[in-house]
């Protein structure tokens, strides 16, 4: 394998971790105390989009790849799938109250309970996918792969 290759390959570990640290930052954009409320609502359906973009491709590409080239991952595969799923659930009730426009004390403790449970799949895929992305063989597009972001 040739440098180059090299550089291309490792690719995949920092463009997960890139996507990851743009979410969290925006997560954390939405605690600001000073946010107005129409500057929230659009902080949350924004955070919304590009949370559920980022595990739709992750579902859709990345995981299969994984899978194929790493079996060992299969079951980490699945609960990270699981997660998603329970994330978006959250996001679902973050989404209905955005819809209704709820009081931004509602909404920053939908943004609370979604930050917990996000931060621990972030921290738990990133310390088991990490070693399998640095060598990872997918020729596609990373936004594609791991959301708009």
């Amino acid at each position: 394998m040739g440098e180059g290759d090299k550089t291309r390959l490792v690719a995949w570990s920092r463009e997960l971790r890139t996507v990851h640290e743009r979410l969290r930052a925006a997560l954390r954009a939405t605690r600001d105390e000073d946010v107005e409320i129409h500057d929230l609502l659009l902080y949350c359906h924004g955070f919304c989009a590009a949370l559920t973009g980022h595990h739709e491709g992750e579902d859709r590409q990345l995981f299969p790849a994984l899978a194929a080239q790493h079996p060992e991952l299969r079951d980490t595969i699945r609960r990270l799938e699981q997660d998603h799923s329970m994330i978006g659930y959250l996001l679902g009730g973050l989404q209905a109250a955005v819809d209704r426009s709820a009081t931004a004390d509602e909404l920053r403790r939908h943004l609370q309970g979604v930050a917990a449970i996000m931060e621990s799949h972030f921290r738990f895929e990133e310390r088991t996918l990490l070693p399998a992305l640095e060598d990872l063989d997918l020729d596609a597009d990373p936004q594609t792969v791991l959301g708009p972001l």
